[in-house]
């Protein structure tokens, strides 16, 4: 009796501890899973039911048992279903079996009884990477780090981890932008920004793929932010000053394209702050001058406003002579009207009026054309040989009285001939044939 009572309470003993049959694994000098984290007890949980099991949970594991380590958080969790630690130690037993469904499970049920639970993230963002998820697994990881800063090799996994994907993303959104698949090419870019905030570069190529999506307003915002990350980024301060070009913020422009230009100052650059003077000197000329390209017979008012503004240097050059006009007080280009007519480009008429409301036929423009052609002709012996040529017009003989303007027009590149090889001397000038004209002009003096 005695020695079946001595069994019966060894058998008792042995269930109350849980009938372990196989000791716990010594500690190992090396961990099978160094990347794993430790499944930590918070103190809160220590004295809970099956806290105990976690350790040797854990000690199977890193010896490579993860059907022991399994059955011990297992039974950890039969104790003690809200035990998240022990639901950690299951995601990580079968991370290391490659039941990543599983893990993830696991996991998430750990971290949805303590979200800030380094552990369970660490374990998550391993599961995410093994997953090829790539991003989903660096916002794990970082929320790791945010919950436990002493994380140093998680810390150096993000840095890599983020290095690579990077350049990953980067390379797709400039394929997607260079084929033209703007809103792919969009997409990459603002992903690629998440993983690498600080990167001017890539700021700056997210806001030429806006602009070229026509949202000037976003592009404008990336563009300030790649300056404001590195100021000394040419490329984005060029590419902030033609957007701001294009809103006709031109004292903006300027002051940008100079600070560029400060940096490293080419050809280019310079050119565009030259354009951009005279765009600034154009913006404060009237808006009688502004609508001329839309006109649809220029005046000839409008004709001199043209030449005065868009050749004044050529006019200069002019012998001067005194003019008398009567009728051009209060005009809005009286200014431009005097300074051709002293230059003797465009005559007053016998009784010192201008008209400058007048209509402009094609032989009125090829007048002040052959003019301003003979002054660029003086220093140009390229194009005095040009003008020596007698062109065929076939609505003008020689014997016309405008074909010597209309021959030099044409034969300058001014003023083509129209359909037929005809001059057609009395059609009306639009304004944008007048500004076309007024450009040809402006080429051949440059």
């Amino acid at each position: 009796m005695r020695i079946k009572a001595l069994a019966v309470g060894i058998a008792l003993m042995a269930a109350a501890c849980g009938a372990r049959t196989i000791p716990p694994p010594a500690v190992a000098t090396a961990d099978k899973y160094p990347d794993f984290i430790y499944p930590a007890v918070p103190p809160a949980l220590q004295r809970a039911p099956g806290a105990e099991r976690i350790e040797i949970g854990w000690r199977f594991l890193q010896s490579g048992d993860t059907r022991n380590a399994g059955r011990d958080f297992d039974e950890a969790l039969k104790q003690n279903p809200q035990l998240y630690p022990a639901r950690a130690g299951e995601g990580y037993v079968a991370l290391a079996r490659g039941d990543h469904e599983h893990a993830l499970t696991a996991f998430d049920a750990a971290l949805s009884a303590a979200p800030q639970y380094a552990p369970a993230l660490v374990g998550r963002g391993q599961t995410l990477l093994a997953l090829k998820r790539d991003i989903d697994a660096i916002a794990a990881f970082e929320a790791a780090l945010a919950a436990d800063g002493s994380l140093t090799a998680v810390r150096r996994r993000v840095d890599v981890l983020r290095f690579r994907t990077a350049e990953q993303v980067i390379e797709a959104a400039r394929s997607a932008a260079s084929a033209g698949r703007l809103d792919q090419a969009r997409t990459a870019y603002e992903r690629a920004i998440e993983l690498s905030p600080d990167s001017a570069f890539l700021h700056r190529e997210l806001a030429v793929v806006e602009r070229r999506q026509g949202d000037a307003d976003r592009a404008l915002e990336h563009y300030r932010r790649a300056i404001e990350l590195e100021p000394s980024d040419g490329p984005a301060l060029i590419g902030l000053g033609d957007l701001l070009v294009e809103r006709k913020d031109y004292q903006a422009a300027d002051s940008i394209y100079r600070q560029a230009a400060a940096i490293e100052s080419t050809p280019e650059l310079s050119a565009k702050i030259a354009a951009l003077a005279e765009r600034v000197r154009e913006s404060r000329f009237p808006e009688e001058l502004k609508a001329i390209a839309s006109a649809p017979q220029v005046t000839r008012g409008d004709l001199a406003a043209l030449i005065g503004v868009r050749l004044e240097r050529l006019l200069t050059t002019a012998p001067q002579q005194q003019v008398v006009i009567t009728d051009t007080a209060g005009h809005w280009a009286a200014d431009w009207i005097a300074q051709v007519a002293r230059a003797g480009v465009m005559d007053p008429f016998e009784n010192h009026t201008f008209q400058p409301r007048l209509p402009m036929r094609r032989g009125d423009v090829a007048t002040a054309v052959r003019r301003l052609v003979a002054l660029a002709a003086t220093s140009s012996a390229p194009l005095r040989k040009r003008l020596a040529q007698q062109p065929k017009i076939a609505d003008m003989p020689p014997t016309h009285l405008v074909y010597p303007a209309a021959a030099d027009a044409v034969s300058s590149g001014v003023m083509p001939l129209l359909e037929g090889d005809r001059f057609e001397v009395n059609q009306p000038v639009t304004g944008a044939e007048a500004v076309s004209i007024v450009d040809r002009l402006q080429a051949l003096v440059r």
